[in-house]
């Protein structure tokens, strides 16, 4: 059974960092593109980073893109997200995805998804 756990989520002020975490696990993910969405109240999933199974390609949306960084560890199946100079517009729940294909994990059809880490941004 795969799993997907994110970890990391918290409050901050605004201009604050967290690292997020999101550990798979199940399964074999060799070759697979490794992202993140993310999801505030009202609104529809958005995508925010992916990066492919060897880390040579990178995609961020326009509004994280030089605040955030995406990353991996393949021998941990992990996948990261640095986020700095924190917004409040950036308050969300942060989803984990996991594809076989960088661009179907963009477009947000993925093949596994985690169940989510809170990240909360005063002003």
């Amino acid at each position: 059974q795969v799993q997907l756990v994110e970890s990391g989520g918290g409050l901050v002020q605004a201009g604050g960092s967290l690292r997020l975490s999101c550990a798979a696990s199940g399964r074999t993910f060799s070759r697979y593109a490794m992202g993140w969405f993310r999801q505030a109240p009202g609104t529809e999933r958005e995508f925010v980073a992916a990066i492919t199974w060897s880390g040579s390609i990178i995609d961020y949306a326009g509004s994280v893109k030089g605040r955030f960084t995406i990353s991996r560890d393949n021998a941990k199946n992990t996948v990261y997200l640095q986020m700095n100079s924190l917004k409040p517009e950036d308050t969300a729940l942060y989803y984990c995805a996991v594809d076989g294909s960088r661009t179907d994990l963009v477009r947000g059809s993925c093949d596994y998804w985690g169940q989510g880490t809170q990240v909360t941004v005063s002003s």
